[in-house]
């Protein structure tokens, strides 16, 4: 005897496939609605960069958010914000930046909770920025890695005799540093006790560690932590205090002790 009150099989397939058609929606919308906050979000980043650092309208610069942005709109934080974009030009440095910041506001009224980047300098950038040291052969520079090689001209009773050095690039308190690791005179490799011994107080030129200072003319909230050469480039990496996001006085231009 069949039990009248049982849902055939007819009718559990139906609500099945209700069911399935009503998953299906949700999920799509969940999807569109994902798709829509994500653009609007980094769009919004976008103009907020173009503006903020005074790049060109038509600048292009790519946002990339992590993770899934519905909940972190929810939660009034970014995980994860990280901006690339080439031939940016930052005080006296024009390369190709990439900047990650973590726990970023949405409502864009306190901190984040801390940031790093990083800017690639090609050979011809690295040149113009070196230009800024005083008396420094910038347009003989260029990549060895891990080194930067140059050519300077030591002055011996009027004559200029050329001396390849080699640096290793770093950074020191925020400033971009060049250490001399090697010395060619003569197309022969020498130390620089040899180069001392040969040309006296003359070779300080080349035998000193050089410096540049370029803090007072980028925003104070970022503060260059090391230089390397890497292939053809150079790759110059900064911390970025959170602050910089609502404290007028990190978006400033900082100081140079």
């Amino acid at each position: 005897m069949t039990d009248a009150t049982a849902p055939t099989p007819r009718k559990n397939g139906r609500w099945i496939a209700i069911l399935i058609v009503v998953v299906v929606l949700v999920a799509g919308a969940a999807v569109a609605a994902e798709f829509i906050a994500r653009s609007v979000v980094s769009n919004t980043v976008r103009s907020l960069v173009v503006e903020k650092i005074g790049l060109p309208d038509d600048q292009d610069v790519d946002v990339e958010l992590g993770g899934v942005v519905l909940p972190q709109l929810l939660a009034g934080r970014l995980d994860d914000v990280t901006i690339t974009s080439d031939d940016v030009t930052l005080g006296p440095i024009t390369g190709d930046v990439r900047a990650e910041m973590t726990g970023v506001p949405v409502s864009g009224g306190g901190a984040a909770d801390e940031g790093t980047a990083s800017i690639r300098l090609d050979e011809q950038q690295l040149r113009t920025l070196l230009a800024q040291i005083p008396d420094f052969p910038s347009g003989t520079v260029a990549m060895a890695a891990p080194d930067l090689t140059f050519t300077n001209e030591l002055s011996v009773f009027g004559v200029g005799i050329p001396v390849g050095v080699s640096v290793t690039p770093g950074a020191s308190n925020g400033d971009l540093t060049l250490t001399p690791t090697g010395f060619q005179l003569g197309g022969n490799s020498i130390d620089a006790d040899t180069l001392r011994a040969q040309f006296g107080g003359v070779a300080d030129v080349v035998l000193r560690s050089q410096s540049l200072c370029f803090a007072d003319r980028l925003p104070a909230a970022l503060t260059l932590t090391s230089a390397t050469v890497q292939g053809q480039n150079l790759v110059a990496s900064f911390d970025i205090d959170g602050g910089v996001l609502n404290d007028p006085a990190l978006q400033r231009d900082g100081s140079c002790g």
